[in-house]
């Protein structure tokens, strides 16, 4: 399929505005949450934390966002952005924040893509303003050249990307109900003691989590690798979203940990986000980022216990109460003395037995992650070819149906 692609100028083809200026001083009306910065993602919100600010009823229209509006991050990571699906009513966009609809000729899902791609390799970057904080202005929006082809191959484009995105979203929703599951099983058990008849029974003991388990302060350099690292494997390392990022172990540029599927991460930064992950997805070596506390069970054969320990309100309430750093600062940090939080632990057969109930709940959950893994190699594989024409996509339709 040769790519006879016409180039043209965004701004020909949407309609696009800020969001509100946050001024408690200056605003007026009825408390209503927004979106800011921080709640957009690649692809998706993140609505647990929500912020309010008054809007009158005359900016409903200016301010308010519907379903099918990209929202695009003006700061932060400029660029940014995910498609409304009304997730929650009557939501609103602070000023960090682009809202942009397209006109006929341009549908909102391939421009997303086109987004996603123009973020990987640095398109934008010609367009932002600002020297240490980036922004992608609205006057730099509208200028923006995108490739346009025909709305029915846009629409085809879309639907492909999207196949591979709604697999991924239904596994991570999955997930969620499964960790879900197992920490009400966890919160049952050891925190309500329901099966003892709601008190703690006299033979269990409450002991520092340094009893059970041990900080990893292995690291990793360039300068001094182990042999086996140094054959340029690659080898998964794990930045703070907790997906696994390949690097060569030549290209790694900075100190890293050592993990491997025994441990846990915590991170460290950003103390609104969650903070506990299994890492999934490698074999025997891996990094991850020093941003992150690496945990490590001592009986390996008890880690589900222990991860649902860490896992758990109490040891999250535990972690931001020792958070340092000013408050809104994205480095308010964690340190690594955590090893002091108090842990009940039951006789030896009693987590044996809460074991064997959650690992199918966790066996399942690995698998949906890895299925995910796999899917967004997949559409990250395929994507730059489809934006360039250079895949038939009939023929790759088929081929992802099938699999």
């Amino acid at each position: 399929m040769k790519c006879e692609w016409e180039v043209v100028r965004l701004g020909d083809y949407i309609e696009s505005c800020l969001g509100k200026m946050l001024d408690a001083k200056k605003n007026k009306g009825v408390f209503h949450p927004y979106l800011g910065n921080s709640n957009v993602r690649w692809g998706r919100f993140e609505l647990s934390e929500l912020a309010q600010m008054k809007f009158e009823q005359d900016e409903e229209k200016r301010y308010g966002i519907q379903s099918g509006d990209l929202i695009v991050c003006e700061g932060g990571e400029p660029g940014r952005c995910a498609i409304w699906c009304e997730e929650l009513p009557d939501m609103k966009i602070q000023k960090a924040l682009h809202r942009i609809r397209t006109k006929e000729g341009l549908d909102n899902y391939y421009l997303y893509y086109w987004f996603l791609m123009a973020g990987w390799y640095g398109w934008l970057e010609p367009y932002f303003t600002g020297t240490t904080i980036k922004h992608l202005t609205g006057k730099a929006l509208v200028e923006l050249r995108i490739p346009l082809p025909k709305i029915t191959i846009q629409r085809t484009i879309a639907s492909i990307l999207s196949c591979l995105d709604a697999k991924i979203a239904n596994n991570a929703k999955i997930n969620h109900h499964l960790e879900q599951i197992a920490q009400a099983i966890f919160k049952n058990w050891f925190v309500d003691f329901e099966p003892w008849g709601g008190v703690m029974p006299d033979d269990w003991r409450e002991i520092p989590l340094g009893e059970v388990m041990e900080m990893s302060t292995k690291a990793l350099n360039p300068q001094s690798c182990p042999d086996m690292i140094l054959e340029h494997y690659s080898i998964p390392a794990f930045d703070e979203t907790c997906l696994p990022v390949f690097e060569i172990a030549s290209e790694i540029k900075s100190n890293k940990y050592i993990v491997d599927k025994n441990c846990f991460l915590i991170s460290k930064l950003n103390p609104t986000t969650k903070r506990i992950w299994r890492p999934y997805c490698i074999s025997k070596n891996a990094v991850c980022s020093t941003e992150f506390i690496v945990y490590r069970a001592k009986n390996p054969a008890y880690k589900d216990f222990y991860y649902s320990v860490i896992d758990s309100p109490a040891f999250t309430d535990f972690l931001l109460s020792h958070v340092t750093g000013s408050t809104g600062s994205r480095q308010r940090a964690i340190p690594n003395e955590t090893l002091s939080f108090s842990v009940i632990v039951p006789p030896n057969n009693i987590v044996e037995d809460f074991c064997d109930m959650v690992t199918a709940i966790y066996s399942q959950f690995e698998q949906n992650y890895l299925e995910n893994w796999r899917l967004r190699q997949t559409r990250d594989a395929i994507l730059p070819r489809l934006m360039s024409g250079k895949f038939d996509l009939d023929t790759t339709r088929k081929i992802l149906q099938t699999e």
